[in-house]
Parts: structure tokens; sequence; C-alpha cells
């Protein structure tokens, strides 16, 4: 699904927020990879953020 970059943002933010508060991750993350951004970044280019979206 596409997505603006303003829904983007909003995606990312909200599952950095999730991972901040305690969330596991969904991912294998490389040793270099530990503030929830970047995760919440590959999560999302991975295509596994456990968020559903409904556009209308």
């Amino acid at each position: 699904m596409d997505y603006t970059k303003f829904e983007k943002a909003r995606i990312i933010g909200a599952r950095a927020l999730q991972l901040s508060m305690g969330a596991p991750p969904v991912i294998e993350l490389p040793a270099a990879i530990f503030e929830p951004s970047q995760i919440a970044r590959l999560e999302f280019e991975k295509d596994v953020i456990p968020l559903v979206v409904y556009k209308s």
C-alpha cells in the first residue's frame, strides 16, 4: 500500500512510541541498532509493523 509522507511518519512514530514503552521488536535486530525510531523504520521497510491502518 502506498502512503503519503505524513502517513508514513505517523505510522513510524506510533510504532517508535510503542517500542520506547517496552514493546518487543518483531524483527531480528543488528547489533548497532537500538533506537526505537530506527527499529520502527526498519520494521516499516520490511512491512512487518503490527499496526492496522484503515484508509477511507
